[in-house]
Parts: structure tokens; sequence; C-alpha cells
């Protein structure tokens, strides 16, 4: 028989994003599949309950109603303690979870023998590409970020020739080139700016300079596994704080992108640099989420120190909502279409995609990290 996928309204404060839109779930039902979505699920993101059922869905009105139907649950945030409780034992979730952060939870799914895939645990490999969500969703921050930091600037981005004068352009600096650097770099340059780019990973230069960027060469190198950087010694991020600085002092924008997964955010800039730093100036934390590069980074909040704006943003894809929710539901659809056959999932979990990505299955933690934090969060 098809299996049931299931779109729930997500229920995590302030998420305004939809694991799949209609374009995707047409696309789904005609390979067989059966797609049920919750009533308004796609409300904040701008797409109605009447576009999903074009798309051939089935609208429920509850939550539970939904859970009680679904064979593969499918969710951007991982699932609360409800919805693993709601779910058939045996039923298959496919979300970003994070487990590290909700060990109690990952606990919960091997004890309903529910099969979890975590998106944020597939392998960055060339043939997994169009199912990174990590990737997808850093672009839509580091293009976000941007814009925040010329909203929260108290000077123009681009030059400016007026009859009151000329406005010199900005300076942004951005620390991280991953993919939301790069977004970030490419978008203040579209904005005007001067941007400059520094990455620990001396193979971005050509990356960063190909955006019309300035890469800021220091004397600290840290090519780490899988385009990561490794994590620095205490006396090189000593060294990389000191040589930063200078650059930084000089910055009327700086934006941080460096995170390392399932890790708190590194320390990359003191007390003293941004005490250091201009009078207006705006420092954009996008590693909030893991405390922050700034050591004055306050996630969630924005305050003002000495003068300077310091910026620590939370979830910003889910600030735009629609094509945040339409590239996740792409990279949902390319992973989930290799387990489909004539509508029934059939995962091969000798894959190297789906064997990674697996977190939980048939009673066990199987992504080992994450088996060892809930260990020993239960010990």
């Amino acid at each position: 028989m098809p299996i049931k996928l299931a779109v729930p309204k997500e229920s995590a404060a302030g998420e305004r994003r939809v694991a799949m839109e209609p374009s995707t779930v047409k696309r789904l039902t005609d390979l067989g599949v059966e797609v049920v979505v919750q009533k308004g699920a796609g409300a904040n993101a701008h797409f109605p309950d009447a576009a999903f059922e074009e798309a051939g869905a089935r609208i429920v009105g509850t939550a539970p109603t939904l859970l009680k139907e679904a064979d593969v649950l499918v969710k951007v945030q991982g699932p609360t303690a409800k919805e693993i409780k709601a779910l058939r034992e045996g039923a298959v979730i496919i979300a970003t979870v994070h487990g590290h952060r909700q060990p109690e939870l990952v606990g919960e799914m091997r004890d309903r023998k529910l099969t979890c895939f975590a998106m944020e645990l597939i392998p960055r490999i060339s043939r997994a590409q169009s199912m990174d969500v990590l990737s997808s969703q850093a672009a839509v921050a580091g293009y976000k970020a941007a814009i925040m930091g010329a909203d929260l600037s108290c000077r123009f981005f681009p030059m400016l020739t007026t009859a009151a004068g000329t406005i010199r352009p900005a300076t942004v600096l951005i620390i991280g080139a991953g993919v939301a650097g790069l977004q970030a770099i490419a978008t203040a340059r579209r904005l005007g700016a001067i941007v400059q780019g520094y990455d620990v990973r001396s193979a971005t230069k050509e990356q960063v300079e190909s955006l019309g960027a300035k890469f800021i060469e220091l004397s600290i190198k840290a090519e780490g596994e899988g385009g990561y950087a490794r994590e620095l010694t205490d006396e090189e991020k000593a060294q990389q704080a000191e040589e930063l600085a200078a650059h930084i002092a000089k910055a009327d924008v700086l934006i941080t992108t460096a995170a390392i997964p399932g890790r708190p955010s590194p320390k990359i800039v003191s007390k003293a640099t941004v005490e250091g730093m201009k009078e207006g100036a705006v420092i954009v934390d996008l590693a909030a989420e893991g405390g922050g590069n700034c050591e004055l980074t306050e996630p969630g909040k924005t305050i003002e120190h000495n003068g300077v704006i310091v910026h620590g943003p939370l979830n910003i894809p889910s600030q735009v909502p629609l094509h945040a929710s339409e590239m996740y539901a792409k990279n949902l659809f390319n992973f989930l279409q290799p387990m489909l056959a004539e509508g029934e999932f059939k995962p091969d979990y000798e894959d190297e995609v789906i064997a990674k990505s697996l977190l939980t299955r048939d009673g066990a933690i199987i992504h080992e990290p994450t088996r060892e934090a809930v260990e020993g969060a239960a010990s």
C-alpha cells in the first residue's frame, strides 16, 4: 500500500517554515505517495491549504488526526514529545533534529521504536549536495545577515554621490567563508559595500575573491575534514584574535558565521575587540544558535556595548519562510525519492547517505555520537 506522508504545522515558537510546499507535494503524489497536510500548515509561509489540495494533498483538521495516520512524518524542526507519543510504533520521522541538544527526545524515539532520519547528518558528499539542508538554509541566513547589517547600521552600504556631497561606502567584514559567509559576501557586494572576507581555511580565498571581496590572510590555517575547519588550539585562538582585531576595528559591519556542528560556536571576537570598534559599528552574529562567535552576544537579543550594536539572531531562515520552505522541501524530496518504490517506503540501509543520516531505528540509537550523548544523559 502507498505510504501516508504527513506534513504538520510547525509548533516551535517563531517557526514560520513548512516541510513541504505544493509543487513538491505534486511530485510526491505523482510517485504514488499519499500526502496528508495539517490545516494551516503552510499559512505562515504563504502556502494556502487550497494550493496543497490542488497539488493532490488531503487536508486534515488537527495534529492528533494527522499523526495517527502518519507512516512518515516530515518536519522542519525536530519532533516534540507529544508528536513522538502520538505516532504509531515503527513510524518514520524525517526532520532537522540536532539530537545532541535534546537527548531525552532521542531516547523517547528509541523507546517508541521510531525510525528517525536527521537531515543535518546527511554526509557532505557530491551525491548528497541536493539534499543538504544545512547548506540551503545557511544560504538564506547569509543573505539575511547582510540585510540585517545594512538595516542596523548608521551608514549607507553603497557610495552615494548627492548634491550634499559624496558618501563613502561602508566597509563590511565577514568572518567565515562557508555557505552563509559567501552568501553574505555576495549580498553585501550587491548592496554596494566594500567587502572583506576571512576564513581559517586558506582554500576559500579563491571563492571569496571571485565574489569581488578582498581576502584577509592571517598566519593561522585550520583546514579540517568534510569541508569544515578544525578546532583551533588555545594558542592559535589567541593569535587569531590578535591579528583579526586590527581588521575588525576598521569595519562598519562585522558578520560572523563560524560554527562547528554539534559543538559550541568558537569565540572569535572578544569584549576588548568590540571595545576597539568604531562608534556605530554593527556585529551580526550568525553563530548565536551555538552561543555566538562574539563574547558579548546574547542569543536572540540585540544589545549595545560602547556604541557598538551586537545582534544575535536565531532561526534566521524562518524570516524568509516561503523561499526557505521551498529549498527545504526540495532537499527533503531529493532525500526521499530514492527510498520510494511505487509509493512504498523502501530505504536501502546500505546506502551511505541513508545510513549516515539515520538517527534511530528498531529501538536503538544508530548515530554513535548521539548515542553517547543520550547514554551519558541517562547515566
